[in-house]
């Protein structure tokens, strides 16, 4: 059964809960605290944010991932220049859809323009407790000298409607990204790499699988073709399966038809599944997989988009075709012969017929030229 006190929409602030406990985020722990939430809330709509500087602050080996993860929509960032980094922008999201905020922050610069976070269920906080997993309850916002006086500057603006004053802008701190650590925490012991592991994870770093399995299964299974795969792991939307020695990610969208709500529901690890190849991204090296019916689905919707913008293009019409190829087609006229040509001619013909016909007596004179007596009237 559903919790009973389950939020209808929840959004997550996800750069703060991937930092809890840490010095840097980490989209596995991400992963692990949206997947706990959708267990005790399976009924909740759920939008995860993070700051526009998540990428790069992440492990390297985590890029991949989040990079599928951003261009399947499961992850959502802020648009480019936005005041307030990630904050506003859950803020906005949570105001928009009237939706829970899940994160340990309390948002003082906010609290004079979003008063609806002190009211019951709007906040809540989450944090890993060991031997348990993931814990979260209700929470009310923390006010500090940064919310007393972000609440003045708003009341201030209500009583004194005549007196217009340019909204207050956020501070230099709050609009650029977050800064990233240089050296590692307090007491924070870092275990010795080796040479090997040095390169591996350069070379590894921002690509899910290895140059030459890749090509061979690239070249052997083309799109469409017919794969079977074992359930390896589960990400926060969709699982990774290994097809021989290639790692193949299973969107939520591509894992069933409808789409379950999470790869728990529908798979679990070890499973072998029966997939088809979707598509591939060469520069990170990946494969993207699904089931038969929902690759199905996806093509004809790809399909049905193509067809309806050749169809938005106006057709020619029969009549303008036909007239156009009349218009393009040379017209061949006949040649006019001058009037005086044709006289001279036939008078011409008439001298040469009558010398050619001998009279009684002048039978024995010689008649005169056709070549000349042409020439000659000719000339006339």
């Amino acid at each position: 059964m559903p919790h009973p006190r389950s939020p209808h929409h929840v959004v997550v602030d996800g750069s703060n809960i991937a930092t809890e406990g840490r010095s840097a985020p980490s989209l596995k722990q991400l992963n692990e605290a949206v997947l706990a939430f959708m267990d005790e809330h399976p009924t909740s709509k759920i939008t995860v944010v993070v700051d526009a500087s998540f990428g790069h602050r992440i492990d390297k080996r985590e890029v991949a991932e989040f990079d599928d993860a951003v261009n399947n929509n499961e992850l959502v960032t802020p648009p480019a220049g936005a005041i307030g980094r990630g904050d506003a922008f859950v803020l906005a999201i949570a105001d928009k859809v009237k939706a829970s905020i899940i994160s340990n922050d309390s948002y003082q610069e906010f609290h004079g323009e979003y008063t609806w976070l002190f009211d019951e269920g709007r906040l809540m906080g989450g944090k890993p407790v060991p031997h348990v997993g993931w814990v979260f309850v209700n929470r009310s916002p923390v006010r500090g000298p940064t919310s007393k006086k972000a609440t003045r500057g708003v009341q201030a603006q209500k009583r004194s409607s005549e007196d217009v004053r340019p909204a207050k802008k956020a501070s230099r701190e709050a609009s650029g990204p977050m800064p990233t650590p240089k050296t590692p925490p307090p007491g924070a012991r870092m275990a010795p790499r080796s040479p090997e592991k040095v390169v591996a994870e350069k070379r590894d770093s921002g690509s899910v699988n290895e140059v030459l399995p890749y090509l061979a299964f690239v070249e052997k299974q083309p799109v469409g073709s017919k794969v079977k795969g074992v359930v390896d792991s589960y990400s926060a939307h969709g699982a990774y399966v290994k097809v021989g020695d290639i790692k193949g990610y299973v969107p939520l969208r591509l894992l069933g038809s409808p789409a379950p709500r999470s790869a728990r529901e529908a798979i679990q690890i070890g499973d072998t599944l029966a997939l088809v190849v979707a598509g591939y991204t060469p520069a990170r090296r990946s494969v993207e997989l699904g089931v038969p019916e929902a690759v199905k689905i996806a093509v004809k919707e790809t399909k049905a988009k193509a067809s309806a913008k050749v169809e938005k293009k106006e057709p020619v019409s029969t009549k303008k075709a036909v007239a156009a190829v009349k218009k393009e087609a040379p017209v061949v006229k006949k040649a006019a012969v001058p009037k005086k040509a044709a006289a001279a001619v036939k008078k011409a013909a008439a001298v040469v017929k009558k010398a050619a016909t001998p009279t009684k007596k002048s039978g024995a004179k010689k008649a005169p030229a056709p070549a000349k007596a042409v020439s000659k009237a000719a000339k006339k």
